[in-house]
C-alpha cells in the first residue's frame, strides 16, 4: 500500500519504502519550543540530547586540559579527544594525522590562506567560484593584496550551476590553488567536485584543491581520497555538533610546506631564547587549549549522525525538498532560483513586491524560523540579479507537516503583504 498525505490541493503520493526519521524527540530544542517550525539548518543545525550530555558529562566528570598531565582526568580527556579526531578522520576517509581540528571552516580556509598560502609569489592566480560564501573570498583577497597575486572566478549559469566548461581557459601555469564549495549555501547546487578535480589534475597536478564542505558534510557521503582534494573544511555545528569547533583536513605531504597558523601551547616542540621548533602535524596547528568540549561533543554528533545512515537521511531530505519545490511552484508570485538538478536541501526564493526580511519576520510570528538576507554571498546575489533571498534549509529532523504548515503560512503572509 501507498501512504498518502492529504493537503489542501490534493494528495502527496509517498512510497511505502521512504524511511521516516522521526528524530524530533532527540532534540530538546523542540521539547522546549513546541510549535517550533526550524527551516535554518544551513546556518546551523540543532543538538541531539546525546551530544548535549557529552559536553555535560566532559565538565562535570573530566574536565581538564590534554597533552599536558600524566593524571587520571587529564589522560581520559585527552583519549577523548584524539578519538573524536579518529571518528572525523574516518568519517571522511583520511588519516588521523591528516585531521586539524579548528573553530570553524572560516578559521580552517584563513589557516590555509596563512600557512600554505606562504608558498605563493607575485602573479600567481587562485580560482574560485562565484557562488562562494565570504569565508571562501575574503581570505583570498587578502592575500592577494599582501602577495599581489590575482583571483579569477568560475562564473554560474542561469541554472545556478557552475559553469564547468569555462574552467579550462580559466586555468594557467600561473594557477597555484582552486577553492570551491562542494554544496551552495545559497542555491544548494552540489558541484561535481570529483570531476572538476580530475580535470583540473590531468591539466597540471600540482594545483592545489580546497573544498568548501560546510553544508555538503550533512548531506553527501565525503571520501576525501576519491574526491582528490588537497584541504578539506566543514564545521561540527552543521552537523549537529557544537559550534566553535571544525575539522580542517590536509594531505600530510603538505603539512610539512605549512608554517604554524597561531604561535603558542601544544604547537611547540622546543623554545629556546631566541628561536624554537614546532611539534609534528596535526598539534603544529593547534596552538593554546583547543576547544575540547567542543571537540569531544563533535565525536559524539558524528556518532550520532552515522547511527541514522546517509542513505536514509539523502532519500527522506529529498522526499521533502521535492515536496517543497512542488508547492512552491503552484504559488504564482514565487521564484526559485537554482534548482534544476542535483541539489542539496537549500531553497531560495523572492516573492513578487514582497521583501524577504518582511517574509521571515512574518513567518516567524507563526514560530516559523527562515532565512532572509544574502546569506554571505553577495558575489553570487549579484550574479542573480538580486540583493536578498528568502532561504529555506531542510535537516533530518524536519516533518512534513513542517513542509505543509511553513507553504499554508507563506500563503496567508502573502495575503497579508499584497
Amino acid at each position: 500500500m501507498e501512504s498518502r498525505y492529504d493537503d489542501r490541493r490534493g494528495k502527496i503520493t509517498i512510497r511505502n519504502d521512504l524511511v521516516e526519521l522521526n528524530i524530533k524527540n532527540d532534540f530538546p530544542i523542540f521539547s522546549n519550543n513546541k510549535d517550533l517550525i526550524y527551516l535554518d539548518n544551513a546556518s546551523t543545525t540543532q543538538k541531539p540530547q546525546v551530544v548535549i550530555n557529552k559536553l555535560i558529562e566532559f565538565y562535570t566528570k573530566y574536565n581538564s586540559n590534554i597533552h599536558r598531565a600524566e593524571y587520571k582526568l587529564a589522560n581520559i580527556a585527552t583519549k577523548e579527544y584524539e578519538e573524536s579526531r579518529q571518528i572525523v578522520a574516518d568519517f571522511i576517509n583520511a588519516n588521523k594525522l591528516e585531521i586539524i581540528f579548528t573553530r570553524g571552516t572560516t578559521e580552517s580556509i584563513n589557516l590555509i590562506a596563512y600557512s600554505w598560502g606562504n608558498n605563493l609569489y607575485e602573479d600567481d592566480e587562485i580560482l574560485i567560484s562565484e557562488m562562494e560564501h565570504h569565508s571562501n573570498i575574503i581570505p583570498w583577497q587578502m592575500l592577494a593584496k599582501q602577495k599581489n597575486i590575482k583571483i579569477k572566478y568560475i562564473p554560474i549559469l542561469e541554472n545556478g550551476e557552475l559553469d564547468i566548461k569555462s574552467i579550462k581557459d580559466l586555468i594557467n601555469d600561473k594557477t597555484k590553488l582552486v577553492s570551491l564549495t562542494h554544496m551552495s549555501n545559497t542555491l544548494g547546487t552540489i558541484n561535481p567536485v570529483n570531476k572538476i578535480i580530475k580535470k583540473i589534475k590531468q591539466y597540471n597536478s600540482d594545483i592545489k584543491i580546497l573544498i568548501d564542505g560546510a553544508q555538503s558534510i550533512s548531506h553527501i557521503d565525503i571520501d576525501v581520497k576519491k574526491i582528490n582534494c588537497d584541504f578539506f573544511v566543514f564545521s561540527g555545528h552543521k552537523i549537529m555538533g557544537p559550534t566553535g569547533v571544525g575539522a580542517l583536513y590536509i594531505k600530510k605531504k603538505l603539512m610539512n610546506e605549512m608554517v604554524p597558523f597561531l604561535m603558542g601551547g601544544q604547537m611547540i616542540k622546543e623554545v629556546n631564547k631566541f628561536d624554537s621548533t614546532w611539534n609534528d602535524s596535526p598539534w603544529k596547528f593547534e596552538a593554546g587549549t583547543s576547544n575540547i568540549a567542543q571537540v569531544i561533543g563533535f565525536g559524539e554528533a558524528i556518532n550520532y549522525f552515522n547511527k541514522l545512515d546517509i542513505k536514509n537521511i539523502n532519500t527522506y531530505e529529498n522526499m521533502l525538498l521535492n515536496i517543497l519545490i512542488e508547492r512552491l511552484k503552484e504559488i504564482k508570485p514565487v521564484k526559485i532560483y537554482g534548482h534544476i538538478k542535483n541539489q542539496g536541501p537549500v531553497i531560495s526564493f523572492n516573492i513578487k513586491n514582497c521583501h524577504p526580511y518582511d517574509v521571515s519576520k512574518l513567518l516567524d510570528t507563526y514560530n516559523i524560523a527562515i532565512r532572509s538576507g544574502h546569506h554571505c554571498t553577495q558575489t553570487l546575489m549579484k550574479s542573480l540579479g538580486t540583493d536578498y533571498t528568502n532561504r529555506v534549509s531542510l535537516y533530518a529532523y524536519n516533518s512534513l507537516n513542517d513542509i505543509n504548515y511553513f507553504v499554508d503560512r507563506l500563503i496567508d503572509v502573502i495575503k497579508i503583504l499584497n
